[in-house]
């Protein structure tokens, strides 16, 4: 009996001088960098196809992964869309769930409700640098702040209605006087790939699987770059959008008068050279962000775990730029509510197209699902793994769109459904036909039924929405 306690402690003595970590003894988790960009739209990266943007970095990464052609955001609850759209992202909350968990962020994080601290919670080393533009502490958040930006450059009076109906513009996007993006001497877009590259090395040299979240400002306004990248886009070149308006007839029962800032950027009505000036600055500032990506994929390559390692790129929404009439992001056009999203890394299909509809703040649960954690309860976005092996989108019932209380909108079946309930307006479109959202099909008959039943979708769609959130 004497032999055998001995000889258990022996036993149990070389086990604990062998121990493994738990995230040893199983295939390790990928390493995730999310590379989050401020008010890009899908069309506007070369991939997309809709306009000559030159994007080399952007559409290499594309290739080399899989790209979600319909990813959207579900709105905002003021004109601050990313706030929203970020806070979404990093709770799991659906859109008017989250805004009523905003003034307790801090809350979501201290419970481990908070994208980060889950992945913190499985082994996972977190980062972060870049625009933050939430209501919480992210060194609360992550193991590792290297820079918080605030929601966009300072700005001035000079950075507003122009250029004059005359033509007249003294505001240079490459003039560092202006501040902005140049700001500390070192344009912000460069300094944030900068971080990411000090970050990668960090990262790489600890023996824990890692998480990035680096939020790009560009291309949000001022949109500011170097005339290596403005001269890319001779303005004479430059076209307006297809569905260019001097002024969208429901502009004020939507909320999208000079009154927001983001549509005060060009005199009112729009012209169509104030509209080339800003799709050619917008242009030139994405492919100085396409640049710095280039960098960050380049040093990503050289990593150690470089093939365990998910890159997944993606903005908080689109812009509209001169599309129907407006200048910015709160609105329910597509130019609007939709990004690029493209994943890249171990287990994703290479030169793959997805056009199932899903939402950007997928990439949560995404992340999460890699973790290989249980999905908590109160996440209610969807992993996308699923679709990647060519499941259906979760979101057959439809995608919505809400602002504040001047906007509502579905889209269900390839049509959109849009109401402003301020106007009591309706308008209908089919995207499959009509991508650029110009023929407004609400007031034909053959489509009466077909506005019925998505009224009816939006409106249970929108109570169910407003729901208590899970705890």
């Amino acid at each position: 009996m004497r032999f055998y306690s001995t000889f258990l402690s022996i036993i149990v003595s070389l086990a604990s001088v062998f121990v493994v970590p738990i995230h040893r003894l199983h295939a390790a988790p990928p390493n995730i960098v999310i590379l989050f960009a401020d008010d890009l739209s899908y069309e506007a990266v070369g991939l997309a196809g809709r306009e000559k943007i030159l994007t080399p970095n952007i559409d290499r990464l594309a290739r080399a992964g899989t790209v979600f052609t319909h990813a959207y955001n579900m709105g905002g609850w003021h004109g601050a869309l990313c706030m929203a759209s970020r806070t979404m992202l990093m709770t799991g909350r659906t859109l008017w769930r989250a805004h009523a968990i905003e003034p307790t962020l801090n809350q979501e994080i201290r419970a481990n409700r908070f994208l980060p601290k889950m992945l913190s919670e499985v082994g996972y080393r977190t980062y972060y640098t870049g625009k933050w533009h939430m209501a919480a502490d992210p060194t609360l958040a992550f193991d590792r702040v290297l820079r918080v930006l605030p929601g966009m450059p300072e700005d001035g009076p000079e950075f507003y209605h122009r250029p004059k109906f005359d033509g007249t513009d003294v505001w240079s996007p490459s003039d560092p006087v202006w501040g902005g993006y140049w700001a500390g001497g070192k344009h912000w877009t460069e300094q944030t790939a900068d971080d990411i590259l000090q970050l990668l090395d960090e990262a790489s040299a600890q023996d824990h699987p890692f998480f990035i979240y680096a939020a790009f400002n560009a291309p949000h306004d001022p949109r500011q770059s170097s005339d290596e990248f403005l001269d890319a886009y001779p303005l004479e070149q430059v076209d307006v959008p297809r569905s260019f308006l001097d002024v969208y007839p429901f502009a004020e029962a939507m909320g999208c008068t000079a009154r927001l800032r983001d549509e005060a950027l060009a005199p009112f009505p729009r012209t169509r050279p104030a509209i080339q000036t800003h799709r050619r600055e917008y242009f030139a500032i994405i492919s100085h962000l396409d640049r710095e990506i280039g960098r960050v994929l380049d040093r990503i390559d050289t990593l150690p775990q470089a093939s365990n390692t998910i890159i997944l790129f993606t903005s908080d929404q689109g812009l509209s730029v001169g599309h129907h009439g407006l200048m910015g992001k709160q609105n329910p056009y597509d130019v609007s509510m939709r990004s690029p999203f493209i994943l890249k890394g171990p287990g994703v299909p290479q030169g793959k197209r997805i056009e199932e509809p899903i939402y950007i703040q997928d990439a949560m649960a995404t992340c999460i699902g890699w973790s290989g954690q249980p999905m908590p309860s109160h996440v209610e976005y969807h992993d996308l793994r699923p679709l990647l092996e060519g499941k259906p989108s979760p979101y057959q019932n439809g995608i919505y769109y809400g602002y504040m209380t001047t906007q509502r909108a579905i889209i269900y079946n390839s049509k959109k459904l849009i109401h402003y309930p301020e106007a009591d307006a309706y308008r209908l479109y089919d995207l499959q036909s009509d991508p650029d959202e110009m023929i407004d099909l609400v007031s034909q008959t053959m489509f009466a039924s077909t506005v019925k039943e998505m009224a009816e979708r939006l409106r249970e769609l929108d109570q169910e929405l407003h729901l208590p959130p899970i705890p």
